[in-house]
């Protein structure tokens, strides 16, 4: 049975925090074409874990449910390594396809890196020891530890809520309109910066509808992943290494790529997370961590 209150709750505690605090900075200046102020970037940070305070606030004071539905615990470290290769191995894949149809190109020599850098105060055109290929290495290896690692904290706090606690309230909807719904709402939660320029800059309209389709595309891995085995701390792990991956080098070496078609936010990055999820939503959970939709219904 759809605990309604339970959802609206978590929802209406979710969005209006969010809401409320980026709609203040927004209205104090705050713009994503650039590198925001460093007030924005701390601030954007601690909202990635207000949908485990809207969990928490709801399990405590309002369904009083006991946290067991959340699945907080950590599982087999096989998933986290699993994850961790295939995130690189999936954005190879996006960007190649993106290169191939003509939808971005290479900076082989990190130009706009360096403009950025020098606009940040670094002069990176000074002396002879900067070495493309070896910025690029460096920010690969960056991407593989720190994105399921540190950016997997700030990911947790995300899907503590999305994964954790609203993914199985959902689940008696049947699992297609749960992923859908999920995923929708998921965009809409971040509206307020795409309307900045966050992700899809440029298109603040049309860029909320492929946020959706982007969240709902990469929502079908991550809700399996969470489902299969359980635990809401892998599914932060993975989105941290998606972030990872995302913000590292794939943004440095592809920097001019059309958000709405290319990359991983665009139309071909929404359809390799698609063959992905599908794929493993279609391959036959392993009998030592089953785990159905019922199983999920608290």
């Amino acid at each position: 049975m759809l605990d309604r209150k339970g959802i609206f709750s978590y929802l209406a505690i979710t969005f209006a925090i969010t809401y409320l605090i980026e709609g203040a900075l927004i209205l104090s200046g705050l713009r994503m074409h650039d590198a925001p102020p460093i007030y924005g970037q701390l601030a954007i940070a601690g909202v990635m874990w207000v949908p485990a305070l809207a969990t928490f606030l709801t399990i405590k004071f309002v369904t009083r449910e006991g946290f067991a539905i959340t699945n907080l615990r950590f599982g087999s470290w096989r998933p986290y390594v699993a994850a961790a290769l295939l995130m690189p191995a999936a954005f190879a894949v996006i960007y190649g396809l993106t290169w191939l149809l003509g939808l971005g190109e290479p900076d082989w020599q990190l130009v706009q890196f360096r403009q950025m850098m020098a606009a940040a105060g670094q002069d990176m055109n000074a002396g002879t020891d900067f070495n493309s290929a070896q910025v690029l290495a460096v920010a690969f290896l960056s991407s593989i530890i720190v994105g399921p690692t540190i950016n997997g904290i700030f990911g947790f706090g995300e899907e503590f809520g999305w994964r954790g606690y609203l993914l199985p309230k959902l689940m008696p909807l049947g699992k297609v309109r749960a992923y859908i719904l999920l995923g929708v709402i998921w965009g809409l939660w971040h509206a307020p910066l795409i309307l900045v320029g966050f992700n899809y800059p440029g298109y603040p309209v049309l860029g909320i509808i492929a946020m959706m389709g982007f969240m709902t595309a990469v929502g079908i891995y991550l809700n399996e992943m969470t489902l299969r085995h359980r635990s809401s701390i892998l599914a932060g792990s993975i989105h941290g290494a998606l972030n990872g991956q995302g913000y590292g080098i794939w943004g440095i070496l592809f920097p001019s790529v059309n958000p709405l078609l290319g990359g991983v936010t665009g139309l071909v990055g929404m359809a390799v997370w698609l063959a992905i999820g599908l794929w493993l939503a279609r391959r036959h959970y392993p009998a030592s961590g089953a785990v159905t939709a019922s199983s999920q219904v608290r």
